[in-house]
């Protein structure tokens, strides 16, 4: 990483964080890692997050709204299987 690139103050683990911006990561993302890690440690960071419900239990109106947000064309005329189909292979 270019001198010119070294996180800010507010970036807790900057060995992390330079390591994340080598990777291609953005700024943000690298910081926002960077900072979890050092909230708890670097193990327990990609176990966090929900659990996203199945598309399957999705109803087609939300899949819809969903593929909509991606701007997956061709959406209003699909099936629910095709919709969870674009929506997991997008």
């Amino acid at each position: 990483m270019p001198a010119d690139e070294k996180p800010g103050p507010s970036v807790k683990d900057g060995e992390l964080y330079e390591k994340l911006r080598d990777e291609g990561n953005s700024k943000e993302k690298s910081a926002r890692i960077a900072n979890a890690a050092a909230s708890s440690s670097r193990s327990t960071v990609g176990q966090k997050g929900g659990e996203s419900g199945s598309y399957d239990d999705w109803t087609v109106d939300d899949l819809r709204k969903r593929a909509a947000e991606l701007d997956i064309g061709g959406r209003s005329s699909m099936t629910k299987d095709d919709l969870i189909d674009a929506l997991r292979h997008h």
